[in-house]
C-alpha cells in the first residue's frame, strides 16, 4: 500500500549522532499529523520512510534501551 504525504513543509533535523563527516545518519521531520518521515542525511533528494509517529516511538525507545 502506498500512501502519498505532503512534504513540503517539513522541517528535518539530523540525527544528534551525526559527527563532522556527517557519517552515516538520518534525519527526521516531526510535526507532521500521525507520522515521522525518515531520510538519509547524505541524499536528501533520495527517497522517505514514512511511519506511524507511534511506531517510530516505539522503534526508538528499543534502540535506546539495547533491545534492537
Amino acid at each position: 500500500m502506498t500512501t502519498a504525504h505532503d512534504l513540503s513543509t517539513a522541517v528535518w533535523r539530523k540525527s544528534s549522532y551525526t559527527n563532522a563527516d556527517g557519517g552515516n545518519c538520518v534525519e527526521i521531520a516531526e510535526g507532521l499529523p500521525g507520522v515521522t518521515p525518515v531520510r538519509d542525511s547524505k541524499r536528501v533528494e533520495g527517497p522517505v520512510l514514512v511511519f506511524p509517529t507511534q511506531g517510530w516511538a516505539s522503534f526508538v525507545t528499543e534502540v535506546k534501551a539495547g533491545r534492537l
